[in-house]
């Protein structure tokens, strides 16, 4: 056996050996222990997190494919590797190791959180890279949910779109709202194609839900700008509201979204009777 196949052959049993040490809970998939034949991950689950086809991992696994640099740092993120494992599996595939790009977890901007703080009437929240939640207002969180309770990691606007069921029925288009929102975090992997987080964020909601799956392979993409959205609320019923993006000056990727009523119509009322229920909420959460 020559070098190279040696090497292509140990890749394979060393990214077998790193899957099997993985649970589905550990990369954000469904627990379903009692059912499953192999331990730790499968191949196809691999494939699907690394926005790899199944055929190519396996061929990987059976030394009979060269994976390219991109495709090793997306096995390298989504097998959870450390620094020396990923320095050996780039060894072995004869890459050079350059140390894994990490960008600073976004913080909200200092201004737009003030103005946040003085919408008292107004839904608004604050979204980064990846339509990451960054800070949002009582209102936002009346007309939507807690997003309090929502562990920091997966306070994703696409992801809770998918995967939260209050906010599903909250939108009677949610197919549209689904799409719209899902051709917008498209746009967003044009703009950085190797931002790790989005990787995994995408892989994961591949395997969670077919029709994002289905909808991301359709590569539709969409720009952020305004609109009007239609919401049956569970408190304050039928809403129909403008919604507009302002980009933070001091860092592009931050945007305030704002979704307001045309006055003197019933969704401007509704919801003053809603800033009403955020303001008893927020001050009966002060005193507890």
């Amino acid at each position: 056996m020559s070098s190279s196949n040696a090497h292509h052959s140990e890749l394979g049993a060393f990214l077998k050996a790193r899957r099997t040490e993985l649970g589905p809970a550990q990369v954000g998939l469904p627990d379903s222990a009692g059912r499953r034949r192999v331990k730790g991950l499968r191949r196809e689950e691999v494939a699907l997190l690394a926005s790899i086809s199944p055929d190519y991992y396996t061929r990987l696994e059976q030394g009979r494919r060269q994976a390219s640099e991109p495709v090793l740092d997306a096995l390298a993120r989504v097998l959870r590797l450390d620094d020396g494992e990923r320095a050996y599996m780039f060894e072995l595939s004869g890459r050079d190791a350059a140390r894994p790009r990490r960008r600073a977890t976004q913080k909200v901007h200092p201004q737009l959180q003030r103005l946040l703080d003085d919408l008292p009437t107004t839904p608004a929240v604050v979204l980064g890279r990846r339509t990451d939640i960054l800070a949002w207002n009582p209102m936002a969180a009346a007309l939507f949910t807690d997003f309090a309770r929502i562990p920091e990691g997966n306070r994703n606007f696409v992801r809770l779109v998918f995967c939260e069921p209050a906010i599903r029925t909250l939108y009677p288009d949610w197919d549209w709202v689904a799409q719209i929102s899902l051709a917008q975090l498209r746009m967003e992997a044009a703009r950085d194609p190797k931002d790790p987080r989005l990787a995994v964020l995408v892989g994961e909601l591949s395997l969670q839900d077919p029709d994002f799956r289905r909808w991301w392979g359709a590569h539709h993409v969409a720009v952020q700008g305004t609109g009007t959205k239609t919401l049956n609320h569970p408190v304050v019923g039928r809403l129909t509201l403008d919604w507009s993006f302002l980009t933070c000056a001091d860092d592009p990727d931050q945007q305030l979204i704002t979704l307001t009523a045309e006055p003197g119509t019933p969704s401007h009322d509704r919801l003053r009777i809603l800033a009403s229920h955020a303001t008893q909420a927020d001050r009966e959460g002060r005193r507890s």
